[in-house]
């Protein structure tokens, strides 16, 4: 399975890579946004695709052009503003989504905010609601569409080393959990078509990575 992972120079997506580099399985093609990006994900064999995910859809499609699925782990960060937000959070990742479609991709992860219902954008701090808001809409997109979608809610995320055991359910207790732990976690959710339909919260446990998912 080739997987097209949007955000690939992001934190959790460099970790993807890697993880995907070493599946059997798996093949990863890395969308970054400079040329310069390109050597680390080149060094690790993987293919990549220079795309700004603030071009059009028709751009991004190229890119998933071949294939088997789409991996969102972009994200605007929390210092760029509100219009960032928009235009990475939401209409990048609806982009993402459309250009699936278009590329006849049906396998589409998408890595969303711990809680993202209304109740948490009414209750989000102020500086906080318009990336909830961005991810509760990219959200409704998704689960709108016929793709094979799965959506995960990670907890706080931290750049702690991966301990490779999670709490893993439709609701858990709010927590934390480190970013390479969540990539291991997108691995295996693109290796069991269990997790197609489904959405789930992640924050560190006590439950290895492949057998959380795998009960899902």
């Amino acid at each position: 399975m080739k997987v097209l992972i949007a955000g690939a120079n992001g934190q959790i997506g460099k970790h993807l890579v890697k993880f995907i580099q070493d599946e059997d399985n798996l093949d990863a093609k890395a969308m970054i946004r400079k040329q310069e990006q390109a050597a680390y994900f080149e060094d690790l064999g993987a293919e990549v695709a220079v795309v700004d995910l603030e071009d059009d859809v028709d751009a991004i499609a190229k890119a998933a052009e071949g294939v088997d699925a789409v991996v969102f782990t972009a994200g605007s960060g929390p210092h760029t503003g509100k219009d960032k937000t928009i235009m990475i959070d939401l209409d990048g990742a609806v982009k993402t989504i459309e250009a699936a479609k278009q590329a006849n991709v049906k396998r589409y992860v998408m890595i969303s905010s711990f809680e993202t219902s209304r109740e948490a954008i009414q209750s989000a701090p102020e500086g906080f609601a318009p990336y909830v808001i961005a991810k509760h809409y990219a959200d409704e997109w998704l689960t709108s569409t016929d793709l094979d979608y799965t959506i995960i809610h990670p907890g706080g995320l931290t750049n702690d080393p991966g301990k490779n055991q999670v709490e893993l359910a439709e609701k858990v207790e709010r927590g934390q959990v480190p970013r390479e732990d969540i990539a291991r976690v997108i691995v295996a959710s693109l290796n069991n078509d269990s997790t197609i339909g489904k959405r789930f919260q992640v924050i560190t446990g006590n439950t290895d990575v492949e057998d959380a998912v795998k009960s899902i």
